[in-house]
């Protein structure tokens, strides 16, 4: 009954708030009227001077105390005291105080002024000055609306209530919230110092299809549609391997993308649809030289955005200074399942070990699936990382290079922070027979049922027979990473505007 009770109430306080909403609404929009029939029509402003920008002002008051300045910015606090009134405005660099007097901007001006809203965003023209309080402030001296707001800013647009409507109006998000408009400055700031690591490793950035007819270089389900003037099926990408790699063939021995990929899958606090990924490649590089960069690669964008290697993510703390861990997949296999797989030579055997784990589908399994399912079931959860797992086995790494100690194995590692996979590399297989082989068994998997299975692609087998140098190749999940790096609880919240399912 108590429960019923606070649906009811929680009913009856939305419809409140949807009411007192539609009224500000109403309100608003008759402010707005009767600033257009006195000829203020804020919407037909084109522009502002800005000269300064409110962080800076603060940062160097020194220098800028009795100086002229000329700002733009977003209304969010009011206080009015008869002839005088405060208020704060928000910019793109934070928000600074300012004095607006009646004697200062003539009386009509101030008039007009008191009509305007929280939310409104306004230009304005001043002296930098520091209050009797000592907060630093800009004494008004020319005032001007540049745009109305009429939808009332939320007073509260936080906890777990909102979160949906905060993905959903992102706009809104940034504007009341510093925190998640600093995330995505980090976000950028992290991405550049991306671009500039590699770069400064010789690597040239690239632009490959997103629209393409095979969704090569992954095993994930792909986007389909069809191009109507071709009479053809696409896919969106879900990873731009195949063709990077094709441009290694072609000469461009140190080649990188970043951007987005797709994959018609799950979604989860890790996981959105459309997400960005980096995928680099090196000629005359093999798996240990992808390892350098990935750990450096991390380390150094910690280092120089947040001043740390070692970094918090939601009270655990993780060093990513290099070298970092490194594991064989048998080996933890070993560790946290309790079964040696040195000793267990056949597909019979190991399918055993796998009916005994539970592991689906367990009769249809070889030695290496059986490897690959109790690693993924029993020891990710363990991988607190930073930490490199090594020693896939050859069935579920298609475009991997045989280790040659060991056949049934590759030489290709996934490396984990926070037991999240947030890279993954190969030396490349480059020996077009072998690879025409497992594609070939890729293949059958797809027309058996697994929508997953990497689909034939001749093309790329024909660029391998031109000849692939050895090469190493590196894809990192770079929302993962920046998820990590801003100690941010989900993806969405490093994403603008995440997929969301319409209202």
């Amino acid at each position: 009954m108590s429960e019923d009770i606070n649906k009811n109430a929680l009913v009856e306080e939305d419809a409140e708030t949807e009411q007192d909403l539609s009224e500000q609404r109403k309100i608003r929009r008759e402010k707005l009227a009767k600033l257009q029939e006195a000829g203020r029509n804020p919407f037909l402003v084109e522009t502002w001077d800005v000269t300064h920008h409110s962080e800076a002002i603060k940062e160097d008051f020194e220098s800028m105390e009795g100086q002229h300045v000329s700002m733009a910015g977003r209304i969010m606090a009011k206080r009015q005291m008869g002839k005088a009134s405060f208020i704060d405005i928000q910019d793109k660099s934070g928000r600074i105080q300012v004095y607006v007097r009646q004697d200062a901007i003539t009386p009509e001006e101030y008039e007009f002024f008191l009509t305007y809203d929280l939310g409104d965003i306004i230009g304005l023209e001043g002296e930098v000055f520091r209050t009797k309080h000592g907060e630093i402030s800009v004494k008004c001296s020319k005032l001007l609306l540049l745009s109305k707001s009429l939808m009332p800013l939320p007073d509260k647009w936080h906890g777990l209530k909102d979160m949906d409507m905060r993905y959903r109006q992102r706009y809104v998000d940034l504007i009341v919230n510093p925190e998640v408009r600093n995330t995505f400055i980090l976000r950028s700031r992290m991405i550049k110092e991306i671009k500039a690591f590699l770069e400064g490793r010789g690597f040239l950035e690239v632009d490959t299809p997103i629209l393409t007819t095979i969704a090569g270089g992954a095993n994930a389900r792909p986007f389909n549609t069809h191009h109507n003037t071709l009479d053809i099926d696409l896919k969106l990408r879900i990873s731009n391997e195949l063709y990077l790699k094709r441009l290694i063939v072609g000469g461009l021995d140190r080649v990188y993308e970043m951007g987005k990929m797709f994959r018609n899958e799950g979604m989860d606090k890790n996981h959105n649809p459309e997400f960005t990924s980096m995928e680099l490649y090196q000629a005359y590089g093999n798996m240990e030289d992808m390892m350098d960069i990935t750990e450096n690669l991390v380390a150094t964008v910690a280092q120089n955005v947040l001043g740390t290697m070692v970094i918090e993510y939601q009270g655990k703390t993780f060093d990513l200074t290099p070298p970092w861990k490194r594991l064989d997949m048998a080996e933890a296999v070993k560790l946290w399942v309790g079964e040696d797989f040195d000793k267990i030579k056949t597909d019979e055997e190991a399918r055993e070990v796998a009916k005994k784990h539970h592991i689906e589908d367990w009769q249809k399994m070889t030695r290496g699936l059986v490897i690959a399912e109790l690693f993924e079931e029993y020891c990710e959860d363990h991988l607190e990382g930073p930490i490199f797992i090594t020693g896939h086995p050859v069935e579920i790494s298609p475009l991997a290079k045989r280790d040659p100690k060991d056949p049934r194995i590759t030489r290709r590692f996934e490396a984990y922070i926070n037991t999240w996979e947030i890279a993954n590399a190969f030396s490349e297989l480059n020996d077009p027979i072998d690879q025409y082989e497992r594609f070939k068994e890729q293949q059958s998997q797809l027309e058996h049922g697994d929508d997953e299975a990497h689909p034939m692609d001749e093309d790329f087998v024909n660029a391998l027979e031109v000849g692939l140098p050895p090469t190493g190749g590196l894809g990192i999940g770079i929302d993962r990473v920046i998820i990590l790096l801003t100690n941010s609880p989900s993806i969405r919240d490093i994403i603008l505007f995440p997929t969301m399912k319409p209202l």
